[in-house]
Parts: C-alpha cells; structure tokens; sequence
C-alpha cells in the first residue's frame, strides 16, 4: 500500500464530541473495551532521576528488524515527559499476580514507586518492577509522533529479560488471567 491508498483528509472531532463520522468518544471506548489485551507498566526516570510510570495497555510490536515496540501515552502524562527527557523506557509486562501495582499505577498516587518492589534493568538503568513483571523491555525512544491527545512513542528494544509466565488480561473492564481454550 503506498500513500495514495491513505485518506488525503481526516475529519476532526465536533463540538458534540463525535469523530463527524457519528462515532462518540464512548462508543468508542465499549467498542475498545471489549478487546482483551495484556497488561503493562510503562517506565522512566525524568533529569532529576525521579522514576514515573504508568499502566498502559497500548502495546504492539512494529517490527523484527530492527525489533520496535509502540506505545500510546496521554500528551498530558509526566511518564511521557520523563522518557522523552531520557529518550527511554521500560515496557514492564505484567503477570497475573500483578493486579494490584496496575491498579496503583493506573492511580493519581504520586508515591507509587515506595509500594512497589523494583530495580534498575540491565542496560539503560531505568525501573523494572522486578515482583509484578514476568518480563522486561528496554527501549530507546526512536521518534514520537502525536495523534490527537497521545502521542505514540516508537521504542527500539536494546534488551529484554525475561519472558515465562501468565500474563494479566484485562477487558470487558476488568481483570483476566489465563483464558482457556473451552473449544476442546
């Protein structure tokens, strides 16, 4: 697919808060919530080497080679100004004991890292929530690009350290573990 496939024009949001296309920000939002996704903290640390995170489940894989991951972040979120201060991140992948540091990274609580066990990961230093993650990866932010009120943050996975476990599931707007094959 080349450019000329894409839209030349995306119509923005109207005053009564839909797309114009009559799709609502929380039609949206159901439709989104039905989606079962795995859970993740995002991590950093800003200038002054105070850590910040948030949960996130906007992760996807963008490539292999070079391996990419992408995130979204609220425009608004102090994670996002540590890491692009740091140009880095730490995709922490949470495992299914991990409900309760993504509900307090999903809160206002500016003390999160005191109530969380976590160490500096291997190669850029930054939080690994050691007890809540199965898995860790490190990446440098390889460029930004906004989109409406997030920003997408493309990270180029430099290390990755560990990798067995049962992930958290979260949809339906709640909290999952392993879902199981009832086909059988």
């Amino acid at each position: 697919m080349g450019a000329d496939f894409l839209p030349q024009e995306r119509p923005g949001p109207t005053a009564g808060g839909s797309t114009g296309n009559g799709v609502t920000p929380g039609a949206f939002r159901e439709f989104m919530g039905a989606y079962f996704t795995g859970v993740t903290i995002i991590t950093s640390i800003d200038d002054e080497g105070r850590p910040h995170g948030l949960t996130c489940n906007s992760l996807t894989s963008v490539t292999l080679s070079p391996p990419t991951l992408l995130v979204s972040l609220d425009a608004r979120s102090g994670t996002l100004d540590a890491l692009r201060s740091r140009s880095g991140f730490v995709v922490n992948l949470l495992h299914d004991g991990g409900q309760g540091a993504a509900e307090l990274f999903a809160s206002p609580d500016p003390d999160r890292f005191e109530l969380v066990n976590w160490r500096r990961s291997p190669r850029l230093g930054l939080p690994w929530l050691v007890d809540d993650a199965y898995a860790e990866a490190e990446c440098e932010v390889d460029r930004t690009m906004v989109v409406g009120d997030h920003v997408l943050v493309f990270g180029r996975v430099v290390d990755v350290e560990g990798g067995s476990g049962s992930p958290l599931l979260y949809g339906m707007r709640n909290f999952a573990r392993r879902l199981t094959d009832t086909s059988a």
